[in-house]
């Protein structure tokens, strides 16, 4: 189902009761959740199978949707080198919003100073729990990330689910397909049925997203208990307030320059920004967000590589909690860091943030990895907020979310792929689309 279809469909319909639309239920069973958790914290602990199932369950058919987006819109292209010129704008894009982050990030930490008076003994701390990520550490390098781009077969792609990897066979489809020319038609067919299909599924699975909200949630507050959150308090509120410095102060312009309100935006994706702030996973919204996308006149060619490709390296979120956590362990170690070293870092970021993409809590490794690559700060003081990496994910996912979403407006735009008159109509709309 294309825009238009969506929007003739919308326009036929009745509107939906408010007790009835995803982003109220959502928003309910999330503070049901929290009030279990808070209340009862060894039942809400109990309630993660229902938040893990439900992110299993969209992580089944991410590959699947990715493929066919991208392979479809590719090979409807008739300039081939038009696809390079888009990633190539997609990757430049993601690079220079992830250095703003970086340095936003780091000149609040160095303002706001929250683990400053700390004086942390790390001989009296148990490192044990963080010995898995720092193993990890030992596989994070650009290297092996580049190589692991390249499946070891073509069906490996989609049962790892590595999203580089579904990409990389989904663009080598579409370029084949297009150079076949009307000979692919019957295979285009049966991709474009396909898609719809599997966008099916993933309409029949957000039903249960209330449920997985719920789950989630309960089981963070149950689990890891508010009161826990005094002594680290001030860096979890420093960290939330950078991420919304970074959402008005930098990607605010951005929007307002690209003649489009941030404001509207962040109202048309409210539903998903509700659902990765109680799983903590941006990818449950992936099939949705590059709909939604299509939805708001960006051409589906451009979403089906920004959208997919931003997910592993237009991290902003991530890259706020890495350079803020970073400076924050060196602070509360009383670890010294001139300016120069946090230049060096803010390099090293720019690596790591990109090394580990795609890896089971991948924050949290490239964490690990980044200390191990500065050897100036112990590697094992990543143990000081391995209770609260949850609650600091509640910031990140969404900023994560938030900066993929204006990345495929900004770069359809450049490259003259977005209708203006449906992304106005979109985002006047403000009302969830309930067939995506």
């Amino acid at each position: 189902m294309d825009a238009e279809s969506i929007r003739e469909t919308r326009a036929s319909r009745p509107a939906r009761p408010w007790y009835a639309q995803l982003w109220v239920q959502v928003l309910v069973a999330t503070a049901v959740g929290v009030a279990l958790g808070y209340w009862q914290p060894e039942l809400g602990a109990k309630m993660e199978p229902l938040g893990d199932a439900f992110i299993k369950a969209i992580r089944v058919i991410i590959a699947p949707v990715i493929f066919c987006t991208v392979v479809h819109g590719i090979a409807r292209m008739s300039d081939m080198a038009r696809v390079g010129r888009v990633a190539v704008k997609a990757l430049l894009y993601f690079e220079v919003m992830t250095t703003v982050a970086l340095i936003i990030a780091l000149v609040t930490v160095n303002l706001l100073k929250p683990g400053v008076g700390m004086n942390v003994d790390l001989t009296k701390i148990d490192t044990s729990t963080v010995d898995h990520y720092i193993t990890q550490t030992q596989h994070t390098n650009i290297v092996g990330f580049l190589l692991n781009v390249i499946p070891n077969s073509f069906a490996g792609a989609f049962v790892e689910g590595q999203v580089l990897q579904v990409l990389y066979v989904a663009v080598l489809c579409g370029f084949a397909l297009a150079w076949m020319g009307q000979r692919a038609q019957p295979v285009l067919d049966l991709i474009d049925a396909a898609s719809q299909m599997f966008f099916g599924i993933v309409r029949i699975i957000m039903w249960a997203a209330p449920l997985g909200a719920f789950g989630a949630i309960a089981f963070t507050v149950g689990r890891f208990e508010l009161g826990s959150l005094q002594s680290l308090g001030w860096l979890l509120g420093s960290f939330y307030f950078t991420c919304l410095v970074f959402i008005f102060c930098a990607l605010g312009p951005i929007a307002y320059f690209c003649g489009f309100s941030l404001l509207k935006l962040l109202r048309y994706i409210w539903e998903e920004i509700l659902i990765v702030l109680a799983t903590t996973s941006s990818e449950v919204v992936l099939p949705r967000l590059i709909r939604k996308m299509e939805a708001a006149g960006c051409e589906r060619s451009v979403v089906g590589l920004v959208v997919p490709t931003g997910y592993s390296f237009n991290l902003d979120g991530t890259c706020l909690y890495l350079a803020m956590t970073t400076v924050f362990l060196a602070q509360a170690t009383n670890t010294q860091l001139d300016l120069s070293q946090q230049i060096g870092l803010l390099l090293i970021l720019l690596l790591t943030s990109k090394g580990a993409a795609g890896v089971a809590g991948a924050a949290f490794v490239v964490l690990a990895a980044t200390l191990a690559s500065s050897s100036t700060i112990p590697v094992t003081s990543v143990a000081l907020v391995l209770g609260i990496h949850r609650f600091m994910s509640e910031g990140l996912t969404p900023t994560n979310l938030i900066g993929n979403a204006v990345a495929t407006i900004v770069v359809a735009k450049w490259e003259n792929a977005l209708d203006t008159k449906k992304l106005d109509e979109a985002l006047a709309g403000g009302a969830p689309i309930d067939e995506i």
